[in-house]
């Protein structure tokens, strides 16, 4: 954190405000005495407290009194009503950090209404495992430390990386949809792996491991896709066979399409 100390509010502590919880008090970044959050349902604020061990509120505002850090992680469709909700609580030194897809930094600080730095980010479902990838950029009032901060905070569910505001779009279409064009590429590399007669259990984990694997490859070598794709490839051999049938099925142009595609959604719906 900023300081030894900061207290934190989530507000809307659904899956991914959970998992920073926990990856944020395992990481020993945060206590659960300097936590607090908030959730509509009375269930899931008794979970909270009774898994977590944090204190919890149903007022958003009351949490974000008593907080030095906001993470806002609600759906699109109700942060105008939190933001109109907490605005009278945010006060100077307060940080707030957005979860929230598809709404710009401006956005935020107009309905704040104050010069109250703001970060928003962009993770991925994967970050539910703490292998996550989180885009980040700041607003108009945030500062290096304030950005410094959401990157802490991120690297304890994955990796993430820092943009400018307009590449936040593209971050929504290639790394959040992302995961669902993959677990089409792994349920079709376990389809054909029962096609050549292997269980389906065993396919779908040898897919699943494979695609893991060259993951971590491109990651910790650091070296071009093509190229590890080349080193894979031998003269005459099976694996340019099944090369050839992607190309022929459009496989690549497919996948480029589909992150276009879902990068002007994402900034179809900032204009919902």
């Amino acid at each position: 954190m900023r300081k030894r100390g900061d207290r934190i509010a989530v507000i809307g502590a659904g899956k991914i405000g959970e998992t920073l919880i926990r990856a944020l008090i395992e990481s020993g970044m945060a206590s659960t005495s300097r936590m607090i959050a908030t959730a509509r349902s009375r269930e899931r604020l008794d979970f909270l407290k009774r898994d977590l061990g944090i204190r919890v509120s149903r007022k958003n505002s009351e949490a974000v009194a008593g907080s030095d850090i906001i993470l806002i992680c609600v759906k699109p469709q109700v942060l105008a009503e939190v933001l109109e909700d907490i605005r009278d609580s945010l006060t100077p030194g307060k940080v707030v950090i957005s979860v929230v897809a598809s709404v710009s930094t401006a956005s935020i600080e107009t309905a704040l209404g104050q010069k109250i730095p703001v970060i928003r980010t962009m993770p991925n479902t994967p970050c539910l495992l703490r292998t996550g990838m989180t885009g980040i950029c700041g607003g108009r009032y945030a500062k290096e430390e304030h950005l410094a901060l959401a990157e802490r905070i991120f690297r304890s569910i994955g990796l993430c990386v820092r943009l400018e505001e307009r590449h936040m779009d593209a971050v929504t279409g290639l790394s959040a949809s992302g995961p669902a064009f993959v677990y089409i590429i792994i349920e079709s590399l376990a389809e054909g792996g029962v096609k050549v007669g292997l269980p389906r259990e065993v396919a779908t984990q040898l897919a699943a491991q494979t695609v893991l694997g060259a993951a971590r490859m491109v990651l910790d070598t650091r070296e071009h896709p093509a190229k590890l794709k080349d080193s894979v490839t031998t003269p005459a051999g099976c694996t340019m066979d099944g090369i050839l049938e992607l190309e022929e099925g459009g496989l690549r142009v497919t996948l480029i399409k589909a992150v276009v595609r879902a990068t002007e959604r994402a900034r179809e719906l900032a204009n919902d």
